[in-house]
């Protein structure tokens, strides 16, 4: 397999760890459900995934693949961030509607 050839399923595999991530945290629809599921934990994994191929491929990488792992990963934490945060924001109402769904009784 030429080198041309390992760049393209590189960046292809970086692509659908990406697209999984999205997928798992509800922030795309799923393709085969065509259905918005959120899976906080799935989407770590896929994230995680991509941090230990940052790091196995560490001086191996050319400029521009490093740069979109990089930001790839940068803007996948930055989208968990704000679901986990979403996460426990919807929690937190939750239990706070019990709470004074309780005190009524």
């Amino acid at each position: 397999m030429d080198e041309a050839n390992q760049n393209i399923l590189f960046m292809q595999l970086i692509i659908q760890n990406q697209q999984i991530a999205m997928m798992a945290m509800g922030k795309i629809k799923n393709p085969v459900t065509d259905q918005i599921d959120r899976n906080l934990e799935h989407a770590k994994l896929y994230i995680d995934t991509l941090d230990m191929l940052q790091v196995k491929t560490k001086g191996n990488l050319s400029e521009y693949e490093e740069k979109f792992l990089v930001e790839t990963i940068k803007e996948l934490k930055l989208n968990y961030v704000d679901e986990t945060d979403k996460e426990k924001n919807e929690k937190d109402a939750d239990e706070s509607k019990e709470n004074k769904e309780d005190e009524k009784k």
